[in-house]
Formats: C-alpha cells, sequence, structure tokens
C-alpha cells in the first residue's frame, strides 16, 4: 500500500489526504511514468491499465481512511517464512526499541537477539505496571518462549550480565534454557571501565559523555588483538585465560600508571563464575543460522542508534559499535539475503544524553515546549540517569538514518508527550551560510552552525493513551503523523501513545514494505 502511494510521486498531495480528485490524477499519472509507452505490449493495453488504476485506488481509499491491509489474501506469504527482522534505533537512543522487541517477541519469534554494544544500552519496557530495565539482555526475554541470543558483536561486562539476570529471577522470569552467549563476544573488565572514566576526564571539558561503562575500551583491546573472549573462560583455556588477563593488565597500566587493578582477585572471580557461564555459551553462528535453516523466526534488538554509529555518527560524539544495520551482519554472522523487515524506532520529538551536536534542540526553562517534553516525557537516560537533552523532530537526520538502514516501516513512540502543546514543529531542512544542505553534514563545527528550518503544525489537547487505531486518534495527531510520514518516505507502521506495553496502535502489514506486495 505504501509503496504504491510514495512511488514517483511522493511529494503529491494526496499523501497527506488531499482530495479523491487529484489522488485520482495523480495515481494515472504515475501508471503512466511507470509503465513504457508501447502498443504493442499487453501490459499497456487499456484493460491492463485500468486495472492498474483499479488497484491504485483500492490503495488509496485504504490511505486516506488510515487503514492498513490486514485481510488474509492481502497479507505477504513472507508473514511464516524463516527471516530475520531487525529493530534499530534511528536517532540518538532512547528511542523506545525495547518496548517494540517485547512486543514482537510476543507474538512469534522464536529467537531474539543482541548484536553489538555492551551494558552502555538500555532498554526500560513496563508490564502491568511494574518496570524491567535491561542492558545486555534483549528485551525479548519477558516472552517465555522465546530464545535470546547475545551475538558476537557484544562486548560483555560478566558481572553486570549475571546481576541482570539475577533481577529477572528475583522478578520472578524464568529465563534459563532461554539465554545463550556467544563463545565469540569479547570480555569487558572493571578495568577497562575505570580507564574510560580516566580517559573521559582527562578530556576536561571536551569529554565526549561516555557512559563509563567500559565499552570502548574493551573494543580497543578487541581492535588491538589484546582483549579476551567468552570462549576463553572454558576450563581447558584457563591457563591461557590467566596469562592473557595479566598482560592487558600490564599494557593498561603502562597507558595509565594510577590504574589499580587485584589481578588475583578478578581471576578468582573469573574462575568461580565460569561454569555459569559456561552453562550458557555456544556457537551463536551455527545456532543462529541453524535456526533459519528451520524455518525459525529471528528478531534482533539493536542498541543505541544510528546517529551513535562509529562511523555514521556524529563523531567521536559516538559509541565504539556500528549501531546501524550492518552490525546485524557482522556481530550476529548472517547472510544479507537472510533480513526481512527493517524497523526504525523513531520518538515523535528528539533526545539526546552526553555532548555533541543537536540541531534542534530546545532550551528547557520552566512552561517551556523543552520543558514539557522533558517532563512529560520523564526523559532520563536508563543507563545514565542523566537528563536528556531535547528538541523537536528532526527530518535530515532522519531522511539520513533511512538512507543508511533502508527502514521498511517506522515505530513512531511517545506521541503522547506531545499531548498538550498548543502547536508542535518539525525541523524540515538545514541551511549553512545560505544554502541548503542536501546530506547530513560529516564535519562538526558545520553541523553545529546550521540554520534549521521548522515546519509548524497544530497541536492536540486530547488524551491519546486509549486509543488503538489510527482513526481515533484526534485529527491534529493524524496531521502530524502522516506529515512525518511523507517527509521522511517510509511508512509508520507502529504509533506509541502511552508508557505500557500495550499502549501501542498497530496499522497492520499494508504499512511495513518488507510485507506488502511490491505495487511498483
Amino acid at each position: 500500500m505504501f509503496r504504491t502511494a510514495f512511488s514517483k510521486s511522493r511529494g503529491a498531495a494526496w499523501a497527506l489526504g488531499a482530495t479523491a480528485g487529484s489522488a485520482v490524477t495523480g495515481l494515472i499519472w504515475t501508471s503512466q511514468q511507470e509503465t513504457p509507452a508501447s502498443c504493442s505490449s499487453d501490459n499497456t493495453s487499456v484493460l491492463g491499465m485500468l486495472q492498474q488504476v483499479s488497484q491504485r485506488l483500492e490503495h488509496l481509499e485504504q490511505l486516506v481512511g488510515g487503514k492498513s491491509l490486514n485481510n488474509a489474501s492481502q497479507r505477504s506469504s513472507t508473514k511464516d517464512s524463516p527471516r530475520i527482522d531487525i529493530v534499530l534505533g534511528a536517532q540518538w537512543g532512547d528511542e523506545g526499541k525495547g518496548k517494540l522487541v517485547d512486543m514482537l517477541s510476543s507474538g512469534g519469534y522464536d529467537v531474539c537477539a543482541r548484536v553489538a554494544g555492551g551494558s552502555n544500552a538500555g532498554h526500560t519496557i513496563v508490564v502491568e505496571g511494574k518496570k524491567y530495565k535491561f542492558h545486555l539482555l534483549p528485551s525479548g526475554v519477558l516472552n517465555p518462549n522465546a530464545v535470546c541470543v547475545i551475538g558476537n558483536g557484544v562486548v560483555v561486562h560478566i558481572p553486570s550480565f549475571l546481576n541482570e539476570l539475577d533481577s529477572l529471577t528475583a522478578a520472578g522470569v524464568d529465563w534459563k534454557g532461554r539465554v545463550l552467549l556467544s563463545d565469540r563476544a569479547h570480555l569487558v573488565f572493571d578495568l577497562h571501565q575505570e580507564v574510560d572514566g580516566m580517559s573521559e576526564a582527562g578530556l576536561g571539558r571536551h569529554k565526549l559523555g561516555t557512559t563509563k561503562k567500559g565499552i570502548g575500551p574493551a573494543y580497543a583491546s578487541k581492535i588491538n588483538r589484546t582483549g579476551l573472549r567468552v570462549g576463553d573462560l572454558q576450563d581447558d583455556s584457563w591457563d591461557n585465560f590467566e596469562r592473557r588477563f595479566r598482560n592487558l593488565v600490564e599494557s593498561h597500566k603502562q597507558a595509565f600508571p594510577s590504574l589499580e587493578v587485584d589481578i588475583d582477585e578478578q581471576l578468582a572471580y573469573y574462575k568461580a563464575v565460569a561454569p555459569r557461564v559456561q552453562e550458557m555459551m555456544v556457537d551463536t553462528i551455527q545456532y543462529t543460522n541453524q535456526q533459519y535453516d528451520q524455518g525459525k523466526r529471528i528478531l534482533v534488538e539493536g542498541a543505541n542508534a544510528t546517529m551513535l554509529d562509529i562511523d555514521f555518527g556524529t563523531y567521536p560524539f559516538v559509541t565504539s559499535s556500528n549501531p546501524s544495520v550492518g552490525s546485524v551482519l557482522t556481530g550476529l554472522g548472517v547472510s544479507p539475503r537472510k533480513l526481512g523487515g527493517i524497523y526504525g524506532t523513531v520518538k515523535a520529538y528528539c533526545t539526546r544524553v552526553g555532548e555533541g551536536p543537536f540541531p534542534t534542540e530546545l532550551p528547557v526553562e520552566k512552561n517551556s515546549p523543552g520543558f514539557h517534553l522533558g517532563h512529560v516525557g520523564a526523559e532520563y537516560g536508563t543507563t545514565t540517569g542523566r537528563p536528556r537533552r531535547v528538541g523537536w523532530l528532526d527530518i535530515p537526520q532522519m531522511k539520513y538514518s533511512a538512507t543508511l538502514n533502508g527502514f521498511t516501516s517506522l515505530n513512531l513512540t511517545k506521541v503522547d508527550v506531545l499531548t498538550g502543546l498548543e502547536t508542535v514543529k518539525l525541523g524540515v531542512s538545514y541551511k549553512y551560510k545560505g544554502k541548503y544542505l542536501d546530506s547530513m553534514p560529516a564535519n562538526l563545527k558545520v553541523l553545529e552552525d546550521v540554520e534549521v528550518e521548522f515546519e509548524e503544525l497544530p497541536g492536540w489537547k486530547e488524551d491519546i493513551s486509549s486509543c488503538r487505531t489510527f482513526e481515533e486518534l484526534p485529527m491534529n495527531c493524524q496531521t502530524y503523523i502522516l506529515r512525518v510520514q511523507e517527509l521522511i518516505g517510509v511508512p509508520i507502521r507502529w504509533i506509541g501513545v502511552g508508557p505500557n506495553r500495550a499502549d501501542v496502535i498497530d496499522r497492520g502489514v499494508g504499512w511495513d514494505l518488507s510485507e506488502s506486495p511490491s505495487q511498483s
């Protein structure tokens, strides 16, 4: 459905629910543009063209009504086929990825996986008023039928990992036998966390805003080929583990003379927990691909977000891994041919924790829109507890993210937070020295100095937390969502209307390019 609506004439007025007459004109024009003008072709016969127009009109009716293609005959046959779907953060993190993963994993996924980052990620899920906070585990662990995989691209701080599992046990969640840890995943040690803090302190006012969880130093050890992996904790490798750990400590002490590490205490700890870790240790590359070959459905939960990607983000104010779509291949060990839906999670506004440029950032003085977003949205980092910076939704940034990841649909979260604002704004373009920018600038000085052009839309006062269909939303809210959808050029399938697990509108597979039949 969405593919038809935005094919060739994406900017047409009917994409925003304009008049039917204009829509039909746009559809016929699209059909003419897409079909070669050859009288000898059966595809361009009058009957054939009328059939195409009829199909497009049917899709138009769905679009204008905000309805999805939910009947069985219109669903893609991929619904029950083996595939790997991915939930990614499309902004600077904290978008609400975990909530979507939790919802999706309870609906037919057999495996949920993490593929990059470490305990610097944070996801909060609210189930029946109870909050669950995840840092290393996929949020899908709350689904009793899902197996959770920590892939080879993740860096694991074993004490934090085991504490997270113990917290789930205390909360009554039965995870045993459902959590698998890659033997190729690298280890984060306490010394990495100490070094992380020392490095940040040494930067003074030029600090990066690291979470101080040791992620960067652990990835540095990996790249320097001095790191240790989960598989090194096997019984027959202990002598090698001890030798390499002592060498790792020595190399870090040379770089940070004030670093203090009780080597014997650390070794005793890891030797004590090794049997527990070994129970979960597997070759996740083999396991994941076997599950796929057996027809299983796999869901990947991305950590952090695209604008924190070490290559594509606002470097150096980024994380130390690749939270964009490429990490699924390298951090899980699967072929790109196995990927299905790529779901970008984006807040209805924008937030960022830590330092770095933030073009649409708002001041947060009392009674301002910025104060409203931060206060009503409870914008504090799950991992750091720091107040998040807030701003209007940044369309150029989102278009950049969509280009990088190839999103098949979007999950627009926390729309309810905008309730009560007289007007809402969208940052729709960047200008630098009087000229419009066509892409996201790599130079941070340029990004800091861009002039953002905003588009203002009317707000709404109605409570939307009980809405479960698009049509139930206030008209101004619908207009906002449709405008975001048109500007980014990716269908919005899920709409977050409240903090609880069930507070989501799912518009259906007609708003997912990976499941809708191609109309091009």
